[in-house]
């Protein structure tokens, strides 16, 4: 069964944050803003490279909407917006001060 590009590539980013959040970053010893920040841009790059070893030169136009853009626009794009609140909350759990937040 094959999956439009633009499910794939949420299914992709879908994973992969569910890896980070439900496995990697909670075991993290140091749950500090900077370790959070260091591991999750190894996780983006993870979900950029395998979204480039599928769509890289294909020129396949993904639907964002508003507009029609291409595999690593959607792809970052659809991974900010997924992560926020699980950033959020995460941060929220574990005590993490965010920049202009007090407790």
């Amino acid at each position: 069964m094959q999956f439009a590009p633009e499910t794939q590539i949420l299914i992709l980013n879908a994973a992969i944050l569910a890896i980070a959040y439900l496995g990697i970053f909670p075991s993290l010893r140091d749950k500090s803003l900077a370790q959070i920040m260091r591991v999750d841009l190894v996780v983006s790059l993870l979900a950029i490279g395998v979204a480039a070893a599928l769509f890289w030169g294909s020129g396949t136009a993904f639907n964002m909407i508003f507009f029609s853009a291409n595999w690593a626009v959607f792809s970052i794009v659809t991974l900010m917006i997924m992560e926020a609140p699980l950033f959020y909350a995460f941060a929220r759990k574990h005590g993490i001060i965010l920049p202009g937040k007090h407790r």
